[in-house]
């Protein structure tokens, strides 16, 4: 077969125009961020287990860390989990809080509200399931019955902090995932899930005995 030199010849344009198109369209597609907040959510040196970075185009930038305006009565230092919003606070002066997206509970019976403390922080954490969780979901939850070792597949993250009412573990914690994407979602068996750079930032901003309180359903924070 033949091709008309004419063609090539006025066809050329309209060749390279789908071309550079595509290429604009490549360009549209490949979404740029802040770079504060890649930096943010970059990868975490100098830890035991890999923390890697956080691909941000799969989570919403308003579950993304921010410093906002808080109005509640709670005292600097204070950690608020407002479940319905997705959101957790910790308390700042001035009228200010650090807040972070996280994912909740799948169902409300299994969640924890309330007033608790932080009675344990751990970095890298052991994961056992509850023996709710293990009854519940025996395939999921069984085989990890004996525990599960710190690392890159443990679902706890890199760090947790350990919810307590006076000396009594209540099971509840805020951890780290490995399913970043789950953020701002009703995913979990009742725990607190971060992004684990925010649990990181979290877990170095709050000391043992720090004061955690767990909004009920329909609650939420005016910031």
């Amino acid at each position: 077969m033949t091709i008309d030199r004419r063609f090539l010849v006025l066809g050329a344009p309209f060749i390279l125009g789908a071309c550079a198109t595509r290429r604009e369209e490549l360009a549209v597609e490949t979404p740029r961020f802040d770079p504060y907040y890649t930096a943010m959510y970059g990868e975490v040196p100098g830890e035991p287990y890999p923390v890697p970075a956080i691909d941000l185009s799969q989570v919403d930038e308003r579950w993304w860390r921010r410093e906002v305006p808080y109005r509640g009565r709670e005292y600097p230092g204070t950690i608020v989990v407002d479940p319905t919003s997705r959101y957790a606070y910790l308390v700042l002066e001035g009228g200010r809080a650090m807040r972070y997206g996280v994912g909740v509970g799948k169902e409300e019976g299994f969640n924890l509200t309330g007033i608790a403390r932080i009675g344990r922080k751990a970095a890298w954490p052991r994961w056992t399931p509850t023996r709710d969780m293990i009854r519940r979901e025996p395939e999921r939850y069984g085989p990890y019955a004996g525990g599960l070792p710190p690392g890159p597949e443990n679902p706890l993250g890199p760090r947790a902090l350990y919810l307590y009412r006076g000396d009594q573990d209540t099971l509840y914690r805020l951890h780290g995932t490995i399913e970043p994407w789950t953020i701002g979602t009703q995913v979990s068996s009742g725990c607190i899930r971060f992004m684990n750079q925010d649990i990181i930032d979290l877990f170095n901003r709050v000391p043992v005995g720090s004061t955690a309180i767990v909004l009920p359903s329909g609650t939420t924070v005016t910031s």
